[in-house]
């Protein structure tokens, strides 16, 4: 995947169909917050529709959580991959859901790691209390969606990695609340790599058939690999 500078969209934009066009890249891996802003301002909407006319996914990796959001995890010791970082990359996923980025955006697809931040498992909670929110009136500017609930984007316009949690009830779960075609297998390499995951992800509970969909298969389609 393609690094960009997504503070600068218009010149992030002409890097990724670079990449992509030119170095046989398959995608663009932004770190999130960018200075504490997040993808579904307005102004970078050149990187989105340039990582959707060319058909290609973007990877939204954890950053440090911005000034704003990091000092009571810092106090605990809670800023960094053990909380914060899924804190924050989980919050630009939602903002792009809620804000209406897909529904700008439709065929744009985003990747997420560590079991997609722990949303799957938020599912029921996001779908009832967005639409309580809504109904409510209580944000003047939360609009329905175009696909209704947030789980339908979280289904649709996402994929999600095991990175970092080679558990497999997780594995599992997020299989069958989000589609098994949309889970890969990931290592959190370099940061998180011993050998025991591999043992571990090797002896899963599943059909040769569903292991190479998730070690193979899912991301050959996700990145058009040959």
């Amino acid at each position: 995947m393609a690094a960009c500078a997504p503070q600068d969209p218009s010149r992030a934009a002409k890097e990724i169909e670079r990449a992509v066009t030119q170095l046989g890249m398959r995608g663009a891996v932004i770190n999130s917050h960018i200075a504490g802003e997040y993808l579904d301002n307005p102004k970078f909407s050149p990187v989105l529709e340039a990582v959707e006319a060319l058909d290609v996914p973007i990877y939204l990796h954890p950053n440090t959580p911005s000034v704003e959001m990091i000092q009571p995890m810092l106090k605990a010791g809670l800023d960094g991959a053990i909380f914060g970082f899924g804190v924050e990359t989980g919050l630009h996923a939602l903002r792009l859901i809620t804000s209406g980025v897909f529904d700008r955006f439709p065929k744009l697809q985003v990747i997420l790691g560590h079991m997609g931040e722990a949303l799957p498992f938020l599912l029921y909670r996001l779908d009832y209390m967005h639409q309580a929110g809504i109904k409510s009136g209580r944000y003047p500017f939360m609009k329905t969606l175009k696909k209704d609930l947030v789980s339908n984007y979280l289904r649709e316009n996402f994929h999600f990695t095991n990175s970092g949690v080679a558990w497999e009830p997780a594995i599992k779960f997020t299989r069958d609340v989000i589609g098994k075609d949309r889970v890969l297998y990931a290592m959190d390499y370099p940061y998180q790599c011993p050998p025991e995951e591999v043992v571990a992800l090797d002896k899963l509970d599943m059909s040769i058939e569903e292991k190479r969909r998730f070690f193979q298969t899912n991301a050959e389609r996700l990145f058009k690999l040959a």
